[in-house]
């Protein structure tokens, strides 16, 4: 077994497909950690612009996560209808395309790819976050670590989604558990006692201490930023398909536990954190805790259950990044194959995944994880924007969908996408207004970039299916031999078997050699006579011509481009064959030993685009 097999798995052959479909089971963890997770990041990007306003601002955040679980809701409604509509996988782009035409499908698409790309910077700084919160001394490495945690997520998605699915099964379950525990005694702790009245530590202290007037604005930016908690909310609808049968039912149930498990947690998290005086800390200072962190600990204490519920924390916001790594590449894949991408994001790979989208991702996000070194807060601001932009583009597509159908009863339906397609609308109004100083105007600028990029792709792909599929016309012109040349660069078994395959071509055959003033050219002339000329002879072919140009300048490149030419003007209604000798090495390094003049002549050559010229490479094969 190779390294390569040992790390990705074996190549899966395309019968294994259905092996790799999900039930609702595997289905949670591979498509709902992005939304699951944003209980960690979502209330506390509210929590943190609600801090400078003390005690009055933080008395509104259960009204802020309310609002955001009604949001939740309608969405929720939208997308179970999304998913029964396209059971071939009802994302943002198939819908906007379908029903709004091409145009508005690549502004969806654009949307997706942006969300998901963010998510999963997101998710992984988060994830380093909750792990810094229980080991602190951790935090001056905090990029590094995000880096690692994206080069593995990279290997467990190239081999395979449904492997991802069972790897996170148990750390979501886990964290399920450890959540509903903390909430549920935290809940009643409030209930009954009224909660803990102080705040965890000195930090927290001096930050609530802090009072600023608290205003409409500053309401309206924590409620932007509660949103980036339902982002990742359309990856059952786009993966309808990955289900096994029935694969709607499937997905609708996924969906279902996925909502309704985060509903109860940002319901839960905006009642207790007031109680509790619970607010967001500045993630780069000594002693960070995220809000969850602290309701663990101040709830059950810092002792074996608060770690056991830190690692699931960690590990299921670390790889809440697999809904990207699963939803990315099936929109490249889309728009691949409707020509807006390179075909090769289209094809399946080793593991009957789509091994490039998912590699071009991990770049990305790396990137991304670099510039903003690792802190979730620098990434929130450009985070909701893509997500809530592909929401209000379905959402839209749902409701032109449904007015489409000559069915009545169907008349609710419409109802539901219309709510849904007006909250989205609001939601992302509030969202860009408020955070486009702070970094979404990057999305904004962004988005028309790459759909100029895209159309720029398009049109090449259409150029190239314009020009290739003309109908056929044989030139009888062009039935005639090729005019052969051969470059060498002296009489050897490289030039012995061009010049013999060039002569099973055609009888007007010339080796040029580039005298640069290194070869004994007399000694050249010689070995063709009793090498090439006299053997020729006894044929009933051609004899090849030796042709020697003279560079003073040691140029090798040019006096054979220029000679090309010539012959070009002189054979016009001819083909020019230019056989190229080339040496292969068995091992890539030796080519460091020798010149590359076969390759660089060879690209010159395609350069000039003479539709008169082929160009024919004879490989000799260097024995190991």
């Amino acid at each position: 077994m190779s390294i390569i097999d040992k790390i990705l798995g074996k190549p899966l052959p395309l019968r294994s497909r259905e092996k790799q479909e999900l039930s609702v089971l595997t289905g949670v963890p591979a498509l709902g950690l992005d939304s699951l997770s944003s209980t960690a990041y979502g209330p506390e990007a509210a929590l943190a612009i609600l801090l400078p306003t003390g005690v009055i601002g933080l008395s509104y955040f259960f009204s802020i996560s309310l609002l955001v679980v009604l949001v939740l809701m309608s969405l929720y409604f939208s997308y179970l209808q999304t998913a029964a509509a396209y059971p071939g996988g009802g994302g943002a782009y198939v819908v906007a395309s379908d029903n709004l035409g091409k145009k508005y499908g690549l502004g969806a698409a654009i949307s997706l790819i942006l969300d998901y790309l963010l998510n999963v910077t997101v998710g992984i700084s988060a994830g380093v976050g909750a792990i810094v919160s229980a080991i602190p001394s951790l935090l001056p490495y905090t990029l590094s670590l995000c880096l690692i945690i994206l080069f593995m997520l990279t290997l467990i998605n190239l081999r395979g989604i449904r492997e991802s699915g069972r790897l996170f099964l148990i750390p979501v379950v886990i964290f399920i558990i450890c959540m509903f525990i903390t909430l549920f005694i935290g809940a009643v702790d409030v209930w009954s006692g009224g909660g803990n009245p102080f705040p965890l530590s000195e930090s927290t202290k001096m930050q609530t201490s802090h009072s600023e007037t608290l205003t409409f604005w500053i309401l309206l930016t924590a409620f932007a930023n509660g949103l980036t908690a339902m982002t990742g909310v359309e990856a059952v609808s786009n993966a309808v398909p990955l289900f096994r049968k029935p694969t709607v039912k499937n997905a609708q149930w996924t969906l279902t536990v996925i909502v309704v498990t985060l509903a109860l947690f940002l319901l839960l998290i905006g009642y207790i954190c007031p109680a509790y005086h619970i607010v967001a800390m500045n993630q780069n200072q000594q002693g960070y805790q995220t809000i969850l962190s602290q309701i663990v600990e101040m709830t059950m204490g810092k002792g074996v259950f608060y770690y056991i519920s830190i690692a699931s924390i960690f590990i299921v916001l670390a790889y809440s990044a697999q809904t990207s790594f699963s939803g990315f590449p099936r929109v490249c894949r889309l728009l691949a194959e409707d020509n807006y991408l390179p075909h090769f994001f289209s094809e399946r790979g080793r593991r009957l995944v789509f091994s490039v989208g998912i590699v071009i991702l991990a770049i990305f996000s790396a990137i991304i994880l670099i510039i903003f070194k690792g802190i979730t807060n620098n990434l929130i601001p450009l985070f909701a924007v893509g997500a809530f932009s592909a929401f209000l583009f379905s959402q839209i597509g749902m409701v032109v969908y449904w007015l489409r159908q000559e069915n009545r009863k169907v008349h609710y339906k419409l109802i539901i996408n219309a709510v849904g397609a007006g909250v989205t609308a609001i939601a992302l109004f509030i969202i860009v207004i408020t955070k486009f100083v702070e970094g979404a105007w990057i999305i904004v600028v962004l988005a028309p970039t790459l759909a100029l990029l895209m159309h720029r792709i398009k049109h090449h792909y259409e150029r190239i299916a314009q020009e290739i599929e003309k109908p056929i016309k044989i030139d009888p012109s062009l039935l005639k031999p090729p005019v052969v040349i051969i470059p060498i660069h002296g009489i050897d078994l490289l030039a012995e078997k061009a010049i013999q395959f060039g002569m099973l071509l055609s009888d007007d055959i010339t080796a040029v050699f580039v005298d640069a003033g290194y070869e004994d050219v007399e000694r050249l002339k010689q070995l063709w006579h009793e090498k090439i000329e006299i053997p020729a002879q006894k044929t009933d072919k051609g004899i090849p011509k030796l042709e020697i140009i003279k560079s003073p300048y040691r140029r090798i490149y040019k006096p054979l481009l220029n000679f090309v030419n010539k012959v070009r003007k002189e054979r016009k209604n001819r083909l020019i064959a230019l056989i190229i000798p080339e040496l292969v090495e068995p091992k890539w390094y030796e080519y460091l030993l020798h010149n590359i003049h076969a390759p660089g002549l060879r690209t010159l050559l395609f350069l000039e685009r003479d539709p008169r010229t082929i160009v024919i490479t004879i490989p000799w094969y260097l024995r190991e």
